[in-house]
């Protein structure tokens, strides 16, 4: 069954369900169904790119995790942890209709303001974009790929 449009991602196993008004699909890193919305699709992609790709630790990553920012209240989208627990890989996931510009890019450097990971990643699913990010040195280094896990914790 074709459910959403398809994305510049790998293609994963999915499990969709109807329930009374909405699609909904099995959230592997939440262990439940949630709604399926077009933002919903490119979460789960990147969710399965990091784990069966990239090697991310299913375990470290955290999804609408949290912060504040400017005494409001936000969430990010998916942050993926080190062993320590402290935040590698931010993503920030936009639904394939939102295009990738400054403003959007802006949004995510924002709130890595108080996440504070090295890596940032923004996706429309169709577009992906990957920095490296110094914020000592408040310099931006775009990279091809998300890194492999094992190559970030090393040090």
């Amino acid at each position: 069954m074709e459910v959403m449009q398809e994305l510049n991602l790998p293609p994963f196993e999915y499990k969709v369900t109807q329930s009374s008004e909405n699609l909904l699909i099995w959230d592997v890193l939440r262990r439940r169904n949630v709604v399926l919305t077009p933002e919903e699709w490119v979460r789960q992609h990147v969710v399965h790119y990091l784990i069966t790709h990239r090697g991310y630790p299913k375990g470290l990553l955290s999804l609408e995790r949290g912060h504040r920012y400017n005494q409001r209240q936000k969430r990010t989208d998916l942050v993926a942890l080190d062993a320590a627990g402290r935040p590698l890989l931010l993503v920030e996931c936009k639904r394939p209709t939102v295009p990738i510009t400054a403003a959007t890019a802006m949004q995510a450097a924002t709130y890595n303001q108080t996440i504070g990971a090295p890596l940032l990643l923004l996706t429309n699913g169709l577009q992906h974009f990957c920095w490296r990010v110094n914020s000592t040195e408040r310099t931006n280094e775009r990279l091809t790929e998300v890194p492999l896990y094992a190559s970030l914790t090393r040090e």
